[in-house]
C-alpha cells in the first residue's frame, strides 16, 4: 500500500525520535580493540608507516577510546604534522562546531597543525568517495563522450544508462541483463510517471533526492509520483530508496544515510569490477594481441579492452622476432623507473622469453573519470570512432600498476606497495589523475619512511661490523624519489626525500651520486646568483638539525645547545664529563656509607633507550671518524659537526657556494 504524505510525515517523526534515543550513527564510536588501542599507540608515537598499515588494514581511524581520544585529537596533541595530513587524508573527522572536531582544533599542538585542521574541506574529510559519487550521478547528464549502452524509453522521453551500472545496483537488471547480455532498451511501464523513473535512477545513480518530488511542469500528483516509486523501486528490488525520501528533510539524518548508500554502492561495483573484469583478463604473448577479438554485447558489457606489458618498454615484439614502434595514443613513453629498467634490459638481450601483454575488459564510463581517457575518447581518435569489435587501448605502465588505476577508478581505493609506489606515481601523472598522484606519494612518504620522529643512527662499532653482518637494505631508492619529484613537481616527496636522507646522511654524504644530486640540484636554477642556495642541501640541513635538536631537547639537555640552537660539541662533552663525576661520587657514598647510589641526574637518564647510538664491546660510544667519548650525547654533538663538515667539504670540491 502507498504511504500517503501525511503517512510520510509521521514516519519521519518517528525517525527523528529514533535519532535523539540514539539510533543515529555516532560518527565517533568507542573502540577497544587491540587494533585501534594499536592505532592511537603509532599516532602518538608519530609513526607514519604503521599508521599506513593500520588503515590499509581497515582499521576505524574516526574511533575513540574511553577517554574520548581519536587518533586525530592524538596526532595533533603531540605534534605530528605530516600524520595528522595523513589521517585527514583518509577521512579523519574534524567538524567544526562538534564536541570533538573543536576539541582536536583547540588542543593542536601548533598553529601549523591548527591551520591545517581549519582550512581542510569538511566534505573530502567526512566522504572520501564523493568524487566517485559524484561523477556517477554525472554520467546521467554527460553526453560526451558516449559511454551509455542501455536506453529506457517512455512515451515523453529517452533516458541513456548503463549495463553494468544497472547490473551492480539492481538485482533485477541483473538478472535479466546476465540472460540478454545484448539488450539494448528496455520499455517503462505507461503506468508509471517518467518523474518516478527518474528518482530511482537519481538514487542508483547516487544522486540527491530533490525535495520538491514533482516538478512545477509535471502533470502528475504527488500521490501518483510516490505510487510510481514504490512500483519501480520494488521491481528493480531497490529496498533502501523509500529511507532516502523519509529522511531528506534532516540535514544530518539525510547524510548519514547518503553516505551508507555511496557505502553499499561501491562495494557492489566492487564486486562486479573483481568477478567480471579481474577474472576475466587476459594474459597472451603480444604477437597474439591482434587476434584478441571482443564483440559488444559481451556478458560483462565491456566497451573497451586496456592493455599493459610485462616490463614494458614502449615497444612491441611481431612474431618473427623483430620490433615495432606502437602508434597508439601514448606515444610509447616509458613511466616511471620499472620502465627505464625494463627498455635497458630489452636493450641488451637479457631476457630471451616472449613477453606477455595482459587484457582487461573495461567500461568508459569509468575511464573517463581520466581525463587522459576523456579526452581520448571525445577526440578524432580512432579510438573514439565506431568499430565491430572492441578497441585495445596500451597504456605505458605494467599490468600491476595498472589493475591499481583501475581498481581507483572503479573503487576509488588505492592501496600501493611501496615497490610499486614510483611506477604508480608516474602512470597517474600520465593520466591526470591528481588524487591518485597523492595517494601514491602517501605510500611512497609513510611507508619508506619508517617512524619519521625516531632517532635513525648508523654509526657502527667493531662488533657491529663484523664480516657476519648483514647490510641493511632501504626500503625505497631515495635518488628516485627525488628525481620523480622533481620530474612531476611533488613537494610532498621533495620533502620526505629531504629528511629521509638528513636522517641517514652517514649513509649517503660519502657516494658519487649524492654529490652528482646535489650538482644537480644547483643546476635547477637557470641562472645562479652569488645569493642562491642550494634548495635540496637546505631541506638536508634544516633536517639534519631537527634530527639532533630533537635528540637533546627529548632528553632535557637543552645546555647543549648553543644560542642559536645549534649543537655545541664543547659544551655536550662538558656536561658528559659532569655526568660521569656526579656517577663516581655517588659510587663512592655508596662503598663508603653502603647506602643505595643516589639516583642519575635526569639529564643523563631520561634518553630513550630506542634512541641511543650503538655501543662499543667495552662500554664506550665512537664517533663517525673512530673516535673513543664517554656519552651517547656527547658523540651525537661531535656528529653532526662532522657531518657538516663533510657537507662543507662535498661542497668545496663541487666548487659549489652554498
Amino acid at each position: 500500500m502507498v504511504l500517503r504524505k501525511h503517512e510520510l510525515e509521521a514516519k519521519l517523526k518517528d525517525d527523528m525520535q529514533l535519532v535523539k534515543s540514539g539510533v543515529l550513527r555516532d560518527d565517533n564510536p568507542l573502540d577497544d580493540s587491540e587494533e585501534f588501542k594499536e592505532l592511537l599507540l603509532a599516532c602518538r608515537r608519530g609513526d607514519l608507516k604503521r599508521t599506513q598499515e593500520l588503515i590499509s588494514a581497515g582499521v576505524n581511524i574516526n574511533g575513540k577510546d574511553k577517554f574520548d581520544y581519536t587518533p586525530l585529537i592524538i596526532a595533533s596533541l603531540c605534534g605530528h604534522f605530516e600524520l595528522v595530513q595523513l589521517l585527514l587524508e583518509s577521512g579523519a573527522l574534524a567538524e567544526r562546531d562538534t564536541f570533538q572536531g573543536e576539541r582536536c582544533i583547540y588542543n593542536a599542538l601548533n598553529d601549523k597543525i591548527r591551520n591545517l585542521l581549519l582550512r581542510y574541506d569538511y566534505s573530502k574529510s567526512t566522504d572520501p568517495l564523493q568524487p566517485w559519487a559524484a561523477h556517477l550521478t554525472s554520467l546521467l547528464t554527460k553526453e560526451s563522450p558516449k559511454t551509455s549502452d542501455i536506453e529506457v524509453t517512455a512515451p515523453t522521453e529517452t533516458i541513456q544508462l548503463h549495463k553494468f551500472i544497472l547490473s551492480a545496483r539492481s538485482p533485477y537488471f541483473q538478472r535479466k541483463l546476465a540472460d540478454a547480455p545484448e539488450t539494448t532498451t528496455w520499455k517503462l511501464p505507461q503506468t508509471i510517471p517518467v518523474e518516478s523513473f527518474h528518482i530511482v535512477m537519481r538514487y542508483v545513480y547516487l544522486g540527491d533526492i530533490p525535495r520538491d518530488l514533482v516538478r512545477p511542469w509535471s502533470s502528475h500528483s504527488e500521490e501518483e509520483i510516490l505510487t510510481g516509486i514504490d512500483k519501480i523501486s520494488k521491481q528493480l528490488e531497490v529496498t533502501k530508496l523509500w529511507e532516502a525520501i523519509l529522511g531528506a528533510s534532516d540535514r544530518r539524518l539525510a547524510r548519514q544515510r547518503h553516505q551508507d548508500e555511496v557505502a553499499r554502492a561501491a562495494s557492489q561495483i566492487e564486486g562486479f569490477f573483481y568477478e567480471k573484469i579481474i577474472k576475466h583478463k587476459m594474459v597472451v604473448d603480444i604477437s597474439k594481441v591482434q587476434d584478441v577479438k571482443w564483440h559488444h554485447d559481451n556478458s560483462i558489457f565491456a566497451d573497451c579492452l586496456l592493455r599493459a606489458d610485462e616490463g614494458d618498454s614502449g615497444t612491441d615484439d611481431d612474431e618473427d622476432g623483430e620490433t615495432r614502434k606502437d602508434d597508439g595514443f601514448s606515444n610509447n613513453i616509458p613511466i616511471g623507473p620499472a620502465a627505464t629498467a625494463a627498455a635497458a634490459e630489452a636493450q641488451n638481450g637479457a631476457s630471451k622469453k616472449k613477453r606477455k601483454a595482459t587484457l582487461y575488459p573495461v567500461h568508459k564510463a569509468m575511464l573517463i573519470r581520466s581525463p587522459y581517457f576523456e579526452t581520448m575518447f571525445s577526440s578524432q581518435f580512432m579510438e573514439a570512432q565506431k568499430s565491430e569489435k572492441l578497441h585495445v587501448v596500451k597504456v605505458d605502465c605494467s599490468p600491476e600498476v595498472l589493475e591499481l588505476i583501475l581498481a581507483f577508478l572503479y573503487t576509488e581505493k588505492a592501496e600501493c606497495p611501496l615497490d610499486l609506489g614510483l611506477d604508480l606515481l608516474y602512470a597517474a601523472d600520465m593520466l591526470f589523475l591528481d588524487k591518485l598522484k597523492t595517494k601514491a606519494a602517501v605510500a611512497i612518504s609513510a611507508l619508506g619512511s619508517g617512524n619519521n620522529d625516531a632517532w635513525v643512527d648508523r654509526t657502527r662499532d667493531e662488533k657491529l661490523q663484523s664480516e657476519e653482518e648483514e647490510p641493511e637494505m632501504e626500503p625505497i631508492n631515495v635518488y628516485d624519489v627525488i628525481h620523480a619529484a622533481w620530474d612531476l613537481k611533488v613537494q610532498r616527496l621533495e620533502e620526505f626525500a629531504a629528511r629521509y636522507i638528513a636522517y641517514r646522511l652517514e649513509d649517503y654524504i660519502d657516494e658519487e651520486e649524492f654529490a652528482e644530486l646535489i650538482q644537480e640540484s644547483a643546476a635547477r636554477l637557470t641562472r645562479r646568483e652569488e645569493t642562491d642556495t642550494i634548495e635540496l642541501l637546505d631541506d638536508i640541513r634544516y633536517y639534519l638539525s631537527e634530527r639532533f635538536r630533537l635528540r637533546f631537547e627529548d632528553a632535557g639537555l637543552d645546555e647543549m645547545l648553543d644560542d642559536e640552537g645549534e649543537i655545541d660539541a664543547a659544551r655536550a662533552e662538558s656536561l658528559a664529563d659532569a655526568a660521569a663525576a656526579s656517577q663516581e661520587a655517588g659510587t663512592e657514598a655508596q662503598q663508603q656509607n653502603g647506602d643505595a647510589p643516589p639516583p642519575v641526574s635526569a639529564d643523563v637518564k631520561d634518553y630513550d633507550a630506542e634512541q641511543t647510538t650503538e655501543v662499543g664491546v667495552n662500554g664506550v660510544v665512537r664517533t663517525l671518524d673512530g673516535e673513543l667519548v664517554d656519552d651517547e650525547f656527547a658523540s651525537d654533538a661531535v656528529n653532526y659537526q662532522l657531518l657538516l663538515q663533510k657537507i662543507d667539504g662535498m661542497l668545496d670540491k663541487l666548487k659549489l657556494d652554498a
